[in-house]
């Protein structure tokens, strides 16, 4: 690997002035600066960042540890983040411990299997000296697998940590399920189904809680017998219907996309109309939502906001040299309705 003081050398100039040259700084001339960065560009020169680490006490380098990256939600998140970070001059590390990949669903209990996979990514990141970290879960809940010493600064996004020292960064769902009842109510419908997810997580609680205080509003008594409880699939949504049919809705709030196109099956199969015999919502805006038909109305999640708010807020605290403790903030984002054509008003 060539150096510094070799691209000097073949310049005729002092290693300082090719440092000051590649580090964008003034009073270097201009036959100098491009004499030095077109043997620059003929050597491949790369600068080596962990020994400029050992120098300086930031490297302006930033980690991102996604819990995986398949995951839907995961991928605009991360997008975002790198963005922000490569726009304020920050270099990213992404690390990926494909958790579900691993081992499906059945980790979501075991800590111990997340600190397997954990710890040594956590001890890379220290060896190298990053500057910061942030944390992207699968799916929100609260974390609590860094050790108590952790001092790296470390923002949560798409969860919350069970320490409240870091920040995190999440979805506003409780006014997503406001805002959603809102709407059915709005256009006349006072029996609302809802297919739910797992009823102890945490998405499901707010969701619930949002629609809840939507009826509420309304004047309207909320009635435990009209929610079910499915696995945010379309299984699930297909499974639970039928006994909603029973209860004379004419809506069904679907918590996720996918339990929605599994009611679509089931309404279709039976001869019936979304839109016209039933109206159904969803909740993401997956790309499913607008292959449906009649297309689906649903609420998007903010993804890319909640990735750039993490870094902004990351960075932010290290530009401050803020250090890491005390209560910090949870940021909640809110979610943007879509409507399209799957609700009828009464």
């Amino acid at each position: 690997m060539i150096t510094v003081k070799e691209i000097a050398q073949m310049c005729n100039v002092s290693a300082s002035t090719v440092s000051n040259i590649l580090n964008g700084k003034p009073n270097v001339g201009e036959e100098t600066k491009k004499r030095v960065l077109e043997v620059v560009a003929q050597t491949g020169y790369q600068p080596n960042y962990f020994a400029q680490s050992m120098r300086k006490q930031s490297n302006r380098m930033i980690s991102i540890i996604v819990e995986d990256l398949d995951e839907f939600s995961t991928a605009p998140i991360v997008e975002a983040a790198m963005a922000y970070c490569d726009d304020m001059g920050y270099r990213t590390i992404l690390m990926n411990m494909r958790l579900y990949d691993k081992w499906k669903a059945t980790w979501y209990d075991d800590d111990e299997k997340v600190r397997e996979v954990l710890k040594p990514a956590i001890q890379e990141l220290q060896s190298i000296r990053v500057d910061g970290l942030i944390y992207i879960a699968g799916h929100c809940r609260y974390i609590d697998y860094f050790p108590e010493q952790f001092k790296i600064p470390t923002v949560f996004a798409y969860g919350l940590s069970k320490d409240a020292k870091f920040p995190a960064v999440v979805i506003d769902d409780e006014k997503g399920g406001y805002d959603m009842g809102t709407y059915l109510l709005s256009m006349g419908h006072k029996r609302v189904g809802v297919i739910a997810g797992a009823d102890d997580n945490l998405h499901t609680k707010a969701r619930l809680a949002g629609f809840k205080r939507a009826l509420a509003e309304a004047d309207i008594a909320f009635d435990e017998e009209l929610v079910r409880y499915g696995e945010w699939n379309r299984e699930s949504g297909y499974r639970e219907v039928p006994y909603l049919f029973e209860k004379n809705i004419t809506a069904i709030f679907c918590m996720n996309d996918s339990m929605a196109a599994g009611v679509y099956d089931f309404v279709y199969e039976r001869g019936m109309e979304v839109g016209n015999d039933i109206s159904i919502v969803g909740y993401d805006n997956k790309d499913l939502s607008d292959y449906l038909r009649p297309r689906l109305t649903t609420n998007e999640l903010p993804l890319k906001k909640i990735g750039h708010k993490a870094s902004e807020i990351l960075i932010g605290m290290l530009e401050s040299n803020e250090e890491v403790g005390g209560k910090a903030d949870v940021i909640k984002i809110p979610c943007e309705m879509v409507y399209r054509e799957s609700v009828l008003k009464v």
